[in-house]
């Protein structure tokens, strides 16, 4: 039988320990074709690049897998993917990650990796997001790599609705400790911001942004639940935001 094609991308750029733990995860159950950014691209979101030329270079071929960079933003490198590298080629499944650090609650908002995935999802491909609860650049993806190893072919034999991608957010804990999977939702947060001043060398001002997720939402069948309880939380994303309970209320602006 003809194998699955398979599109891996992510934001943290082409040198990532959790995009070959992707690979490594991804590689039997398919073509495998990578096209990522050539630097860190995180929180970058949906952000596509208008004002500069997009550049692509083959970096890597091993193993039957071929390894592409480019100056773009991870929804770029999906465009790549669609558009040029694989034009005219159905592409059955769209992965991105494996992130370091958490795209639970309303940091999918702000997520490269999840841009990447849900633009994947535009076309007609089965697409998921990774990402391990550990920001460190040595992250140990152990557990990652297992529990992507056994929710892929189960991605791939799904009956998904089309244009539907799925954050899938992994603790980090031992292998033994990992409970299950949920299906999970969106976790009611936000982010808690400041902009600290610094100076530089010359003593100008510049800043840094920090902040911290306040969790609202304390039921058991959201994400941030799941994964403090050491669940793999895997949630289902649409493109479509409409606030439908919301239109009827709005009906006095038609009068």
């Amino acid at each position: 039988m003809k194998k699955p094609l398979i599109l891996i991308s992510n934001d943290d750029g082409f040198e990532a320990k959790g995009l070959y733990a992707l690979v490594e995860a991804a590689k039997d159950f398919g073509e495998i074709v990578v096209v990522v950014p050539d630097r860190h691209r995180s929180g970058v979101g949906h952000c596509i690049t208008m004002d500069d030329p997009l550049r692509i270079e083959l970096y890597r071929e091993e193993d039957g897998i071929r390894y592409y960079r480019t100056n773009g933003t991870p929804v770029d490198c999906i465009k790549f993917g669609q558009k040029v590298i694989l034009r005219d080629r159905h592409i059955d499944l769209v992965l991105s990650g494996i992130n370091h650090g958490s795209n639970s609650s309303v940091s999918l908002l702000y997520s490269g990796t999840m841009a990447a995935a849900i633009e994947g999802c535009f076309e007609g491909s089965k697409a998921a997001g990774f990402s391990l609860l550990d920001y460190a650049y040595d992250a140990d993806f152990t557990t990652a790599i297992h529990c992507a190893k056994k929710l892929i072919p189960q991605i791939l034999a799904a009956e998904l609705p089309p244009q539907i991608a799925l954050n899938i957010n992994i603790p980090q804990v031992p292998l033994n400790e990992i409970k299950g999977v949920k299906i999970t939702r969106q976790t009611k947060g936000y982010w808690a911001e400041d902009l600290e001043p610094r100076k530089d060398a010359f003593g100008r001002t510049y800043y840094w942004i920090s902040g911290y997720l306040v969790d609202q939402d304390h039921k058991e069948d959201c994400c941030q639940w799941a994964l403090t309880h050491n669940y793999v939380s895997v949630q289902p994303v649409q493109i479509d935001m409409t606030a439908y309970h919301c239109m009827n209320n709005l009906k006095f602006m038609e009068e």
